[in-house]
């Protein structure tokens, strides 16, 4: 697809360059956000009818911006201010913003007006403009599309979501081996259809496998009657067609890539992948398992109320549950408890610090396992480690809880007790932290969804166990 430049009156392109500077500093704090006073400004001038100055205010702003405006302003204010802004709300603005309050101005607008806007940005872009909407409005903004962008984009919706086949850009610059290093520049500069952002040039076979990669520079760099295949670098990392966005983004992370082939299952090139959009993937996959972790869903500020409800009362529906288990086991030692009041004093305490530590440990475990550092090749190193870790970390705070227990109640053998229980569930979070998430990802299951609330069962229901057993079988107190 053609950027959004390339189809504008020289003016008009003259506008949209300046949008691509950052905004005065006068609109933006020391971080880069836009100030609360030009926000409301903004959305003051709007309301009051005073279209035209609100539009050179904003006039100024990055397409980032610009999406920020309308992410901070109230949900009510939004459809207002769009109609204000007009062709302000451009196809990179829409490109850059939240996903949510994208979704509730692109229902503002008729298909052709999506299409229209879709077809202005590359293909990953445009699937991600489309992809959300309910099917019969989908169906509505592709048939408003030029046959050769739907085709694009109907075949990048094709594949699983947040795989390489949506992520990938379909146009690219790819020539055969043969040529020199002449032609290829010659072709570069006389044709209009090629994209305009690219760093690197594929070289493919007859059969359009990619055989080479060729950076500009060394095109540049080289003389023109070189063959390009003397000039392109074989090795190369090639992204299948199907692979998950989380191990594209760890592909580029790992061999430093600026952008990759994507090929299809019969090895044939068919689209590319750039850094600028692993970048965003790095930040969304980041952000998702320690979201996933806490159990708070897309924990998005501008989700619907409804949607945030259901994703976090499931899991304090289930964490009510699994706390059903340490209940009971107080339960059992319930007579224990009322010949010795000091127990339940000293009950938070062990299951606190015990939770505490198999969280360290499960939050490792599981940013290793999404980073590809936790393999079937290194878990058993990865269980002993924590183990030790463990030892060492409960035999400090069972002599600091044991020191202060025994000299504030007076009773060395209470200090014994809560020093070996710190022992025994300091060790078992520790292996629990790291053991549970390794499971469910054996199992093929997410180990940041579910890791946290078997975890901290583990850990309150050991401590009760080791505390309230122990003390029972050193006769400080009975059932």
């Amino acid at each position: 697809m053609d950027e959004r430049e390339d189809s504008l009156p020289p003016g008009d392109a003259a506008i949209a360059d300046d949008r691509e500077t950052p905004a005065p500093e006068t609109e933006l704090d020391e971080d880069d956000r836009l100030k609360p006073e030009f926000v409301r400004d903004v959305i003051e001038l709007a309301e009051a009818g005073e279209g035209e100055a609100a539009r050179e205010r904003v006039g100024r702003l990055h397409p980032a911006d610009i999406a920020d405006l309308f992410e901070l302003a109230r949900t009510d204010e939004r459809p207002m201010l769009a109609a204000v802004l007009g062709d302000m709300l451009s196809a990179e603005v829409l490109a850059e913003m939240n996903d949510y309050v994208r979704e509730e101005l692109i229902d503002l607008l008729a298909p052709e007006q999506v299409a229209e806007l879709a077809s202005e940005l590359d293909t990953d872009d445009a699937v991600a403009i489309i992809e959300d909407m309910e099917e019969d409005d989908q169906q509505a903004v592709l048939q408003a599309m030029e046959p050769e962008d739907r085709a694009a984009i109907e075949d990048a919706l094709s594949f699983p979501e947040e795989s390489a086949g949506r992520l990938m850009q379909r146009d690219l610059v790819a020539v055969p081996e043969h040529v020199t290093v002449g032609d290829v520049i010659d072709r570069l500069r006389e044709d209009t259809e090629l994209t305009s952002d690219f760093w690197e040039i594929f070289v493919v076979d007859p059969m359009h496998k990619p055989v080479g990669t060729c950076q500009l520079s060394w095109i540049l760099r080289t003389p023109r009657d070189i063959a390009i295949g003397d000039v392109m670098k074989r090795e190369q990392t090639l992204i299948p067609v199907d692979m998950d966005q989380e191990e594209v983004a760890l592909r580029f992370q790992k061999y430093a890539l600026i952008s990759a082939a994507v090929v299809d299952k019969s090895g044939r090139l068919v689209g590319m992948i750039t850094v600028d959009d692993i970048v965003h993937i790095i930040q969304e996959e980041a952000g998702e398992d320690i979201l996933r972790l806490s159990g708070a869903g897309d924990g998005d500020i501008n989700e619907p109320i409804r949607e945030t409800y259901s994703a976090r009362v499931r899991w304090l529906i289930a964490n009510l549950g699994t706390a059903l288990v340490a209940s009971t086991i107080v339960g059992i030692f319930g007579g224990a408890i009322e010949h010795m009041v000091a127990l339940a004093a000293l009950m938070p305490i062990v299951a606190g610090v015990g939770g505490n530590a198999g969280t360290q440990t499960l939050a490792v475990t599981v940013r290793a396992l999404a980073m590809n550092q936790l393999t079937d090749s290194n878990s058993w190193r990865a269980i002993w480690r924590e183990m030790k870790i463990a030892l060492l970390n409960g035999g400090t705070i069972a002599l600091i809880a044991g020191t202060a227990t025994a000299l504030w109640f007076a009773n060395p053998e209470l200090g014994g007790v809560i020093a070996a229980a710190m022992i025994v569930n300091i060790f078992v979070a520790g292996v629990a932290g790291v053991a549970i998430p390794l499971l469910l990802d054996r199992l093929d299951q997410d180990p940041a969804v579910a890791s946290s609330i078997f975890v901290t069962m583990t850990t309150d229901s050991m401590g009760f166990l080791a505390f309230l057993g122990l003390a029972v079988l050193s006769g400080l107190t009975t059932l």
